[in-house]
C-alpha cells in the first residue's frame, strides 16, 4: 500500500459560493505514480471532485503539475492549478513575499503571480492560444446542449479557441437563457467527440452582480462530468476570444460563473505581456483546504 499526502481544495470559493473541488497529490517525483495509478485514483474520486492534480518540486520551474480525471489525462487544469499554488504559498512562510513562481506542465511552462500577501490569491498565465477555424453550425450546437435556437446569440461569433483545452466559445442571448441549459451528458459528450473539443462554453454579457462583466457555464462531458463550476482553462480561452474580438482591453475583470443565478463562482482574468513578450490571459482567485490527510493506494 502507498501513503500519499493528499488535499481537498475548494478554488475560487467564496463566502457565498463552494468554488470548484480539486484533489491534490503531493508527491516528490511525478513518477512516484504511474500514469495507471494516477488514474485510478482519479476513478475512485470520482463524484468528489473532477479532476486531481498531482505536484511536485521542480527542475526547470519550481514546480512540476499533472492532472487527471476519472477519464482520462487532462492536458491543463485550470482550478486544480490555483488550488494547488494557493495552499503551496499559503504554508511556506518564505513564499508569501515572493512575488512570481514558475511551474511547468506536461505542455507548458507559466508563470504565477502571488498576491497572497493583498489578497490570499495567485493568478497564473494560461497557455498560449490557439485558434481554430472550424466553423460550427449553431443549429448543431442548440440540439447537443438541449436547447433552443433563440437561446443563442446570433450576433456574435462562435469559436474554438484553445486557452489549455481546445474549447467551443457560444454566446447566449441573456442570462435567463444562459441559466436555464441543462444538457444531457451522454448527448453533448458525443457531439465534443464529433467536432474535436475538450469543453463547451456559454457567455452572457447579461449578468447577476454589478461588479461582474460575464457570465460563463462550461462543460466537460468528455472527462466523465457534465459541469465544471468554476474554471481557469475555459475562462482563458474566454479572455483571448474577447481581446481576438475586441471585447475586452485586457484590464481586470470578474466573471461569474455555474447555473446558479445568485451564488455564482467568481474568476478573475486580466492580460499582459509575459516575460517572453507575448500577450497572455491570467486567471486567479483564491482556495479553500477542506480535508488534509493520507490517501492509501493500493
Amino acid at each position: 500500500m502507498k501513503k500519499l499526502r493528499f488535499k481537498k481544495i475548494d478554488a475560487f470559493a467564496s463566502r457565498n459560493s463552494s468554488g470548484n473541488p480539486a484533489a491534490v497529490i503531493y508527491l516528490n517525483k511525478l513518477e512516484e505514480l504511474s500514469d495507471d495509478e494516477k488514474l485510478q485514483i482519479a476513478k475512485e474520486l470520482k463524484g468528489f471532485v473532477s479532476e486531481v492534480g498531482f505536484v511536485c518540486p521542480g527542475t526547470e520551474t519550481d514546480y512540476k503539475l499533472c492532472y487527471f480525471s476519472s477519464e482520462r489525462e487532462v492536458a491543463f487544469c485550470g482550478h486544480a492549478t490555483i488550488a494547488i499554488v494557493n495552499d503551496i504559498v499559503a504554508n511556506n512562510e518564505s513564499l508569501h513575499s515572493k512575488t512570481t513562481l514558475s511551474i511547468a506542465t506536461r505542455t507548458a511552462h507559466l508563470q504565477v503571480e502571488n498576491r497572497y500577501q493583498d489578497e490570499k490569491s495567485v493568478y497564473v498565465s494560461a497557455p498560449p492560444p490557439s485558434f481554430s477555424t472550424k466553423e460550427i453550425c449553431a443549429a448543431e450546437i442548440a440540439v447537443a446542449l438541449n436547447s433552443r435556437l433563440d437561446d443563442l446569440d446570433a450576433s456574435r461569433p462562435i469559436r474554438i479557441i484553445n486557452g489549455g483545452l481546445e474549447t467551443l466559445i457560444v454566446p447566449m442571448a441573456g442570462l435567463a437563457p444562459i441559466l436555464s441549459i441543462t444538457p444531457e451528458l451522454q448527448t453533448l459528450k458525443k457531439f465534443c467527440l464529433q467536432i474535436g473539443v475538450d469543453i463547451v462554453l456559454l457567455y452572457s454579457s447579461e449578468v447577476a452582480f454589478q461588479e461582474s462583466q460575464y457570465r460563463t457555464r462550461v462543460f466537460a462531458p468528455i472527462f466523465g462530468y457534465l459541469e465544471d463550476p468554476a474554471t481557469g482553462s475555459g475562462n482563458s480561452a474566454f479572455g483571448y476570444y474577447l481581446l481576438a474580438h475586441g471585447m475586452w482591453q485586457g484590464e481586470k475583470i470578474k466573471i461569474e460563473q455555474n447555473g446558479s443565478r445568485h451564488a455564482p463562482n467568481f474568476v478573475q482574468l486580466f492580460s499582459r505581456r509575459t516575460d517572453t513578450s507575448d500577450i497572455r490571459v491570467w486567471f486567479g482567485g483564491s482556495a479553500i483546504v477542506k480535508i488534509d490527510g493520507q490517501y492509501h493506494l493500493e
